[in-house]
Order: structure tokens, then C-alpha cells, then sequence
């Protein structure tokens, strides 16, 4: 029998994020030299991985050069950007709901694992997931892995962004962005 669930997208869905990663992004490019945008100049960056970010930013595709970067706003996320953010008004009473009629609830993230688990720890709703997917325990570039869990048990997609996902559409779930 399928269990139907609900995928969440963490950055822009559930949280937002903005002033923590655009902070980082603005580290990490200060610490390399580069003077960085203002905060609203990279809302873009909010949701893909950060290593096409960095590219973009520092126009350059020098692995070495966005791995530095990529460093050092890790260096600073991992202690104070990941606070730096928001739960969205009525996330938790909306989840609540979800899982009183009988649905799971899981996470998926480009955002690292750990980070992912730590930020829903801080605003008290992990305990509401029954699954959380981050960037190391989950390749969001691998539409089988995708299909695995859709066939699993999704039926809904709650997403900031379609750009994780290449070729759900077969798997034929309502999305909401």
C-alpha cells in the first residue's frame, strides 16, 4: 500500500534563510578580495548549491578558487549563519496538520546534512519529519535516487525552486512551488 508524504524544500520553504547565506556569501567574498553585493543582489543564491553560486560571483570556474570560498562561508555558516534565519509564520501548526491526516513528512536540501538537521533542531520541528535529506546523504543530481522515494511515498512536492529536481515530472506528483 502507498503512504503518501510530503517533500519540503528547507531554504525559502520552510525557512527563510536570506539573512545567514547572503552574510556568509559577503564573508567569504570580503575574505577573498572581492567586494560582495548587497544582500537583496543575491537572493539567486538562495536554493542551488553553492558551488555554481561562487562560480558565478567570482567568475571563475578555478575549483580551487570556489573551494576556498566555498570554506570559507562555511567557516561562518556553520557557527552563526545557520541561525541567521527565520521559521516561516505558521510553518509549525501547518505541519502539524499535514501529519494529523495521516501523511509523512520529509526534507530534501542541497543544504549539508548536518545543517539541515541542526537548523530544524533550533526552531523545535524536527521531531515533526520523519526523514531529513541533505546534500550528504542525498544527490539531488541523481533523478533515480529521486524516483526510489517518489515511488516510496510521495504524492506532494512543496519546493522554493523546481532546479533539485530534473525529471520528476514523470513521477507524476503535484508540486507546489
Amino acid at each position: 500500500m502507498l503512504s503518501y508524504a510530503v517533500l519540503f524544500d528547507l531554504d525559502g520553504t520552510l525557512t527563510d534563510p536570506k539573512p545567514g547565506i547572503t552574510r556568509c556569501i559577503q564573508y567569504a567574498l570580503s575574505e577573498l578580495g572581492h567586494p560582495p553585493p548587497n544582500a537583496d543582489e543575491l537572493h539567486w543564491c538562495i536554493g542551488p548549491p553553492l558551488k555554481g553560486s561562487f562560480s558565478q560571483l567570482l567568475k571563475t570556474s578555478n575549483d580551487r578558487v570556489i573551494e576556498q570560498a566555498l570554506s570559507l562561508y562555511r567557516r561562518r555558516y556553520s557557527t552563526i549563519g545557520l541561525f541567521e534565519n527565520s521559521l516561516y509564520p505558521e510553518i509549525t501548526a501547518t505541519l502539524k496538520t499535514i501529519r494529523s491526516a495521516g501523511y509523512k513528512t520529509f526534507v530534501a536540501t542541497s543544504k549539508p546534512h548536518i545543517y539541515a538537521t541542526r537548523i530544524l533542531e533550533h526552531f523545535n520541528i524536527l521531531s515533526l519529519f520523519d526523514g531529513v535529506y541533505g546534500s550528504t546523504t542525498f544527490s539531488f543530481y541523481q533523478t533515480e535516487v529521486l524516483g526510489s522515494l517518489v515511488q516510496k511515498y510521495f504524492k506532494f512536492l512543496i519546493s522554493f525552486t523546481f532546479i533539485y529536481f530534473p525529471g520528476v515530472g514523470k513521477y507524476k506528483l503535484t508540486l507546489g512551488v
